[in-house]
């Protein structure tokens, strides 16, 4: 009771898109065989510069892991936390993340140097700003919070666009040449890899996760419904053309986490959240919702298992001898198998109250 249902559902919503409802709309396009080809590049991550749908997956969660930190602070300093133990519950937590992030996509489990990538995670990122965004939350007020995310963005684009990279110049934005790589290089030495950016980047990932703080602080509010709703449209048409003006100048770039990308990864994800809250919480409609609130309500835990353990296999036990029979539908039926897997895990975990928290 009291809790934000469209805030697990939208979650839901976001990681169903990871563990099976991409797999499900490709295999669907295949059976298709033309009507839905045309969406199959959303269903992808952008190379460099640019913005798919597949690339506002990650920036989403982000900003629902910001909407939650308010409500968690207020709920333990209402049981009596302190500063001091609120800090080390979200300093806790976000080492159990980087770590997870280490075990899941690091290859920790290989034991093996040459291939360990300590920082190559997306739960790194997500560490790394939920912490930030905590300590912002702890001790500054929403409105100098939101001159913070100013702040933050501006700092990291003078940085990117400022500062000479050696041997390279400045405002270069390749993958090799710009700042926050040669940053990472210098830090992570034979351990860096890949196009993703970590420590400069921390900017960013605090500010994506700052502005979902600030809509949990409008959810949270004693304004009417209607007020939070226009509140959040508001706030999202604005972060969006904000974006996508400074995206003119400096580009939208999901590797990078540049300022534009936060901005318009922001917009639309507090228009997806008061989409949600308005349908689910002020009008009620919820029962469409249980099927990714399921999901919402274990996402740490899906996310890992998905990460782990090769569902496709399982559901292959059921479907398995079903394939060659079905022509070109045979990757739907595949990959509906392996989520329906998953997903009645989660609802016999949803059932049993076994919900997995760090």
């Amino acid at each position: 009771m009291g809790r934000l249902v469209s805030l697990d559902a939208l979650r839901g919503f976001d990681m169903f898109w990871i563990i099976g409802g991409g797999a499900m709309v490709q295999g669907l396009a295949k059976g298709l065989d033309g009507p839905l080809n045309a969406v199959l590049p959303q269903l992808e991550h952008v190379q460099w510069e640019g913005l798919h749908c597949w690339d506002l997956i990650w920036p989403l969660f982000m900003f629902l892991v910001g909407v939650a930190i308010p409500f968690s602070i207020a709920g333990r300093r209402a049981a009596g936390a302190s500063d001091r133990s609120l800090f080390l519950h979200a300093l806790r937590r976000a080492v159990i993340l980087f770590c997870l992030g280490m075990l899941l996509q690091g290859r920790l489990l290989a034991w093996d140097l040459s291939k360990f990538r300590p920082c190559y995670s997306v739960l790194h990122g997500i560490a790394a700003g939920y912490l930030i965004a905590t300590v912002a939350e702890m001790r500054l007020r929403p409105k100098m919070q939101a001159v913070l995310i100013g702040v933050f963005l501006l700092i990291y684009w003078a940085l990117l666009e400022l500062v000479p990279v050696p041997g390279i110049g400045r405002g270069v934005l390749t993958p090799d040449g710009n700042l926050a790589a040669w940053v990472d290089r210098l830090i992570l030495g034979r351990f860096h890899y890949g196009e993703n950016t970590w420590f400069l980047s921390y900017l960013g990932f605090a500010s994506s996760v700052l502005l979902g703080v600030l809509a949990g602080h409008c959810l949270r509010s004693t304004k009417s419904a209607k007020t939070k709703v226009l509140s959040l449209v508001g706030a999202g048409l604005g972060c969006l053309a904000l974006g996508l003006v400074w995206s003119l100048a400096f580009p939208i770039i999901k590797l990078l986490w540049t300022s534009s990308f936060v901005l318009v990864g922001g917009g639309v994800s507090f228009l997806m959240m008061a989409l949600f809250y308005w349908i689910i919480d002020v009008m009620g409609y919820r029962n469409w919702a249980f099927f990714f609130v399921v999901i919402g309500m274990n996402s740490i835990a899906v996310y890992a298992a998905t990460s782990l353990f090769k569902f496709r296999q399982i559901g292959n036990l059921f479907v398995g001898s079903l394939l060659p029979r079905v022509g070109r539908w045979d990757g739907l039926i595949e990959a509906g198998a392996a989520f329906g897997v998953v997903w009645l895990l989660l609802y016999w975990m949803y059932r049993t109250k076994c919900f997995v928290k760090v």
